[in-house]
């Protein structure tokens, strides 16, 4: 059987079944790429971009650029980062992808991979014990094994705005934004949404723009990045210590090279916890968040004095009283961290300009859309260009978004109606040899993607391994370590604050989403721990055949 991509290339596939289909390019599916066809398995990736990097293919906006600092946003092979420097400290849209053509040279990964190749639908077939998967393209595919490798962005979320389809001019989502760009020079911009891709849109169209007006619901309780450019000579300095930091973020909650202080932050002086928030405050990117007092994220006292601390350091940007009190409320929206904040470089002084204004639609909500632009609270605020900075179905959307049926003809949306269930968020019940990396429950969201790709990657190839050496062809969790596994989140879960915000990582951002963590919360080392309990206690939660 041969498969031709929308670019023309011919991916002959032979007469035999796969051992591996993977679907998604990113970090995740390259790895497990690399992995699998080095063990000797036979296995292709496909995706429905035009090139590799998964998330960092689409994200072509405006002012893209990753929250996490190289060299943590990266693989650990010492073969990739040898002969490769960074021109930032936290790396632009076109950079990544000049990082994944750089990963493409070295691994030869192309060739096994299906561009433009967008799968719709998977269907076990019980007799056979494979995978019959439908795509885009004339051909299916079939394989032994199927592992999501979709992300947990890979499904955008546009609200429903009434008229919204008499706009005269451009409306676009920031994960769907024009692959050849969108001059924004001149314009009056609209941006709803003020998580990352808001903040970052607003920042680089308040230098160009005619106006921009940020339609905030919530406050975004933004960190400052404190981005740098990086020279050769001290990258070069740096790569001595690499090895020690890529250990380093295997032993750590998020996966990066740094961790919570083992200490609680009632537990030391004021002066003593104002100094080391100004440490951290300093270093920049995640380190105020992921590498405070270890109290921070649950007990509402403890997040108190950083959320105080956040808010003074903020509104001190701020000149309009009227704007302090609504970027940066005397009151918490919600505790600190709680909802992932988003790394700004000048956003906060983007509001001191006279172009630049803020619509609170809590108090003045979108009501509709019309030729002209955007009406809220009555008012019209006319755009050329409105920006959906809305967010995505995240965690769960990019895998029920395909038409995915189990042994017994139920589907994954359908599995998964009353809430995510899965076992270590690898796997479900009902849908034998699918196999979920960056899934739901599985740490995710919380842990930087490059550290989740590899140690998450090296146990589902360990998995397949261990089942090809033992001659067995069929695994699928059972139902009971389904709700074990639920009950462990979920227990977690009551320990932290998490709950107490209308998060993505609640998957409260999405209409008639159940209402629930949809990320691990016990951290990277707990995590795999427990999946390699399961793979040395001869599959332990899992049937197999």
């Amino acid at each position: 059987m041969s498969v031709t991509d929308t670019n023309g290339t011919s991916h002959d596939l032979g007469s035999e079944i796969l051992d591996v289909l993977l679907v998604g390019a990113g970090f995740a599916g390259l790895f497990l790429l690399r992995s699998l066809r080095g063990a000797g398995f036979k296995v292709k990736v496909v995706d429905s971009a035009a090139g590799l990097g998964g998330i960092w293919h689409w994200n072509c906006y405006p002012g893209a650029r990753v929250d996490t600092d190289a060299p943590m946003y990266e693989f650990s092979a010492a073969e990739l980062w040898k002969d490769w420097t960074w021109c930032d400290r936290f790396p632009s849209g076109p950079e990544l992808r000049q990082y994944f053509e750089h990963v493409d040279r070295v691994w030869d990964l192309s060739r096994d991979v299906m561009l433009n190749t967008r799968v719709t639908a998977a269907r076990f077939e019980e007799n056979g014990r494979y995978w019959n998967v439908t795509t885009n393209q004339a051909s299916s595919i079939r394989a032994r094994f199927v592992v999501l490798c979709t992300g947990f962005a890979s499904k955008p979320y546009i609200p429903s705005i009434p008229g919204l389809e008499d706009f005269q001019g451009t409306c676009v989502h920031t994960a769907q934004w024009p692959q050849g760009g969108l001059d924004l020079r001149g314009k009056n911009v609209s941006v709803i949404g003020t998580g990352a891709s808001g903040v970052q849109v607003t920042q680089e169209a308040s230098k160009v723009a005619k106006s921009v007006t940020v339609f905030q619901r919530t406050p975004i309780l933004a960190l400052p990045m404190q981005q740098k450019r990086l020279d050769d000579a001290g990258q070069k300095k740096a790569k001595e210590e690499y090895e020690q930091r890529y250990a380093r973020r295997r032993e750590t909650f998020a996966g990066l090279d740094f961790d919570f202080i083992h200490q609680g932050a009632l537990e030391v002086s004021d002066a003593k916890r104002n100094e080391i928030y100004e440490d951290l405050w300093a270093k920049g990117g995640f380190n105020f968040w992921l590498g405070t007092f270890h109290d921070v994220l649950m007990e509402l006292k403890a997040n108190r004095t950083a959320y105080d601390f956040w808010r003074d350091k903020t509104r001190a940007r701020i000149k309009d009283p009227v704007l302090k009190e609504r970027l940066a409320p005397s009151e918490p929206p919600h505790p600190f961290g709680v909802k992932r904040p988003s790394l700004e470089q000048h956003y906060f002084e983007a509001f001191n300009l006279d172009h630049v204004h803020l619509v609170d639609v809590r108090e003045a909500p979108i009501e509709r859309a019309g030729p002209l632009g955007l009406t809220a609270g009555g008012k019209l605020h006319k755009a050329d260009v409105i920006v959906m900075a809305t967010g995505f179905d995240a965690v769960t959307g990019g895998l029920t978004a395909i038409d995915i049926q189990g042994a017994t003809g139920q589907t994954l949306r359908q599995h998964w109606s009353d809430g995510v269930r899965t076992y270590l968020g690898v796997a479900c019940n009902g849908f034998p040899n699918l196999i979920m990396s960056y899934g739901p429950q599985s740490p995710s969201g919380f842990v930087n993607g490059p550290t989740s790709a590899e140690i998450q990657g090296e146990w589902i190839a360990n998995l397949l391994k261990e089942l090809r050496a033992k001659g067995l062809t069929r695994i699928e969790p059972t139902r009971s370590s389904e709700v074990e596994w639920n009950e462990i989140v979920e227990t977690l879960t009551a320990g932290t604050l998490f709950p107490l915000a209308d998060s993505w990582y609640m998957g409260a951002n999405i209409p008639g989403k159940k209402r629930q963590l949809l990320n691990f919360p016990g951290g990277m080392p707990d995590y795999i721990r427990r999946c390699n309990e399961a793979l040395a206690n001869n599959f332990s939660g899992f049937t197999v055949q």
